[in-house]
């Protein structure tokens, strides 16, 4: 099971790492918090102070064709904030 599917990299995000030393993630849904502090540990060898999780429920969306309406959802998913020990940082753009 792939834990982390990829950062959250939004306005939001960016301010919260700067101030607050916290990073989201899109993670998987049967992940639990501990998995996710290793796995995060593992991958850019930091020290994870708390995991704080919720997940999203995915938008309805609606098109209009000629046949009439199309109604759907996009898809629903977890995301986990990780608060990082003091001194930490993520540099995800360093691979760029």
């Amino acid at each position: 099971m792939e834990i982390l599917i990829k950062p959250l990299i939004t306005e939001k995000m960016t301010e919260k790492a700067e101030k607050l030393n916290q990073y989201g993630f899109v993670v998987d849904k049967r992940a639990n918090k501990f998995q996710i502090k290793t796995a995060i540990e593992e991958m850019y060898e930091v020290t994870v102070e708390e995991v704080n999780t919720m997940i999203y429920l995915g938008k309805r969306k609606f098109r209009g064709t000629r046949r009439g309406y199309i109604s759907g959802r996009t898809n629903s998913f977890k995301k986990a904030i990780v608060k990082l020990k003091d001194g930490d940082i993520i540099d995800f753009y360093s691979n760029v």
